[in-house]
């Protein structure tokens, strides 16, 4: 299920990623959140990326959420081995989060929100 369409619809994940790549001026996240069903770790993890995109991204990002029970194609064509993972394809380079996205400070330093503590 998409949670935050991209303007104008449905698109490709294709699509999405070709426009925010030709705007990197403005930061645009785009992310896919991989869960299997709704089990309390799912719906954790769902919960927290929701709450870190509106509070550290608001109206920067594309988050799709996919049930890999639901779409197991495309669980499969991003090698994902574990639930609930987080991709974030966008901003460049590529990460992976695994688990249900509860330690923020992790997720915000690993997407590139937060500055790396000096000490």
């Amino acid at each position: 299920m998409v949670m935050r369409p991209a303007p104008g619809g449905e698109r490709s994940l294709e699509e999405r990623l070709a426009d925010a790549a030709a705007a990197p001026g403005k930061g645009r996240y785009v992310l896919r959140l991989y869960v299997t069903g709704q089990t309390p770790r799912s719906l954790r993890a769902i919960q927290n990326i929701r709450r870190i995109c509106e509070e550290h991204l608001s109206g920067r990002y594309d988050l799709e959420v996919i049930d890999i029970y639901q779409r197991p194609s495309l669980a499969k064509g991003e090698k994902i081995i574990a639930a609930p993972t987080l991709v974030k394809s966008l901003p460049a380079p590529i990460r992976r989060f695994v688990g249900d996205l509860s330690d923020s400070e992790k997720i915000l330093f690993g997407l590139d929100l937060i500055p790396k503590d000096p000490g």
